[in-house]
């Protein structure tokens, strides 16, 4: 499989005029608990995730990714192991491996997205090669307990604070022109 390089096209959305297509698009349903990667407009990947459980909501919105760690520690959850995290909110939403597979595919996180680790070191890869700048993680789908139950989540490794998030996204999904 070829994987993008870092650099994005024009066109995300024939409804805007200049807009960017990012080299990768990281898609996560929280209706279905699924993750499609997109890489050069192209669906590569779907994988089953876990999302925000009741109370705990995974913000929904459309992302640039902020920062990423190969392996990090929740300051909030008791130091829970979050490998090859992608952070997409400044306080503290990432996307990560989870040794939890049996919970993949149900809402059981405390807002983060969880992957089978081996998908999120591919994940890892993918962002890495093509740059947070390039990454766009879109949020949509409907959290168990309504949307605004979200719990503040721990800093980021760059933000240092905390910035809550309300609003429902609108995504058509990449266009091919």
């Amino acid at each position: 499989m070829a994987h993008a390089g870092p650099r994005s096209r024009q066109g995300s959305d024939g409804n805007v005029a200049g807009a960017r297509t990012p080299a990768l698009l990281v898609n996560i349903d929280k209706s279905n608990q699924r993750m499609t990667v997109w890489v050069d407009g192209r669906p590569v990947y779907e994988w089953p995730v876990s999302t925000g459980r009741p109370g705990y909501s995974t913000p929904s919105g459309t992302y640039t990714a902020t920062s990423m760690n190969a392996i990090w520690y929740s300051k909030q959850w008791d130091n829970a192991p979050m490998p090859h995290s992608v952070f997409f909110i400044k306080d503290g939403h990432a996307i990560h491996g989870s040794t939890d597979l049996k919970n993949l595919g149900k809402p059981v996180s405390h807002g983060c997205v969880r992957l089978a680790p081996k998908n999120a070191a591919t994940l890892y890869a993918l962002v890495k090669e093509n740059g947070l700048e390039n990454t766009q993680v879109v949020v949509t789908g409907v959290s168990p307990g309504g949307e605004y139950g979200v719990v503040g989540g721990q800093p980021s490794p760059r933000s240092g604070y905390v910035e809550p998030f309300f609003g429902l996204p609108f995504f058509k999904g990449p266009q091919n022109y």
